[in-house]
This record gives C-alpha cells, sequence and structure tokens, in this order.
C-alpha cells in the first residue's frame, strides 16, 4: 500500500509509469468524484499516452447507458454497493479501449445516505482486461468529513488501487 503522505503527484506519477511499462492505458468510471480522478490523472502532462477517458456517472440512467450496469442491479443492490461497482469497472471497459479501469460510486454527503450506505460510504472496483474484462478487486470505504473531504479520500484510494493492481500485474 502506498504511503497516506505520499503527494498524489507522486503517486500519479508511479500509476503512469505502471501503465506505461505495460503499455496500458486507464478508464475510469466516476459517480460521487465526479470527474475529479480523470481530472487530477490529466493535470500532468502527457497522460494522453495512458489516459483514455473517462466515464461520469452520476445519475442512474447514466450508469446505465453508457456503461451498461443492468437496471436489476441497481434495483437489487441500489447505486452504492459492490455488484454496482464491478459492473461499472467492466463496462467501463467494454465501452472503451484502455485494459485497466477503476470506478467509485458512493455518497459524498452532506445528504443522500441511508442505513445501508451512510454518508461518506464509497465502494471501488479495479478491473483489467485480460483479454475479457475481469473485475480484480472491489473496496468499501467509509470516510469521514464534509464532501470534499471524501470526494479527494476517494480519488486517492482509487489511484492506490490501480497501481496495486498494477504492481501485481508484472
Amino acid at each position: 500500500m502506498t504511503d497516506i503522505n505520499q503527494p498524489l503527484g507522486e503517486l500519479i506519477a508511479s500509476v503512469s509509469s505502471d501503465l506505461l511499462r505495460n503499455d496500458f492505458s486507464l478508464i475510469t468510471a466516476e459517480s460521487c468524484t465526479g470527474g475529479m480522478i480523470a481530472a487530477e490523472l490529466t493535470s500532468i502532462s502527457g497522460s494522453s499516452e495512458w489516459f483514455e477517458g473517462a466515464f461520469v456517472t452520476y445519475r442512474l440512467s447514466a450508469k446505465r447507458r453508457m456503461i451498461g450496469v443492468r437496471q436489476e442491479t441497481l434495483d437489487e443492490f441500489g447505486a452504492v454497493s459492490e455488484p454496482t461497482a464491478r459492473e461499472m469497472a467492466i463496462g467501463a471497459l467494454n465501452a472503451s479501449d484502455a485494459q485497466v479501469s477503476v470506478s467509485v460510486t458512493g455518497v459524498a454527503g452532506p445528504d443522500g445516505g441511508d442505513l445501508v450506505a451512510p454518508v461518506g460510504t464509497v465502494w471501488f472496483a479495479w478491473a483489467v482486461k485480460n483479454p475479457e474484462p475481469l473485475c480484480v478487486q472491489t473496496s468499501r470505504h467509509d470516510f469521514s468529513g464534509s464532501r470534499d473531504a471524501v470526494r479527494t479520500q476517494a480519488v486517492r484510494i482509487a489511484l492506490e488501487g490501480i497501481s496495486r493492481i498494477l504492481r501485481e500485474s508484472d
């Protein structure tokens, strides 16, 4: 696991290096982060060499239409769930030319939480195409703090997970 005090720029540089070394590109499927992961990744020059793009699927209809999350999954488990995060990560790979994906779905707050997914709950999924999309890891985190704090923490966890699955695939 990366050092929580590691500057985000260093973490992005590490992800970039790992993607380039494997000749992979990355796609994101973001809900509660609203494109923040993509914004951080593209903040460095040369990211077009390894960053495919982003699906910002904030609404349920966007999750279904853009990346193929099944209505049955949303009905049974909700938007903030492991099955939805999995389908988002796999759907992003299916809808792109990327080999690696990360998805994030959660409740940033301050409103919108419930008993199953209170404010601060965020689900992540990371997938690789090998040669078919395969979800390799999922993770639930319960963050505290303001809306901005939840979203910022989610960006870091998403990037750390990308770094982890790239190292594991070496």
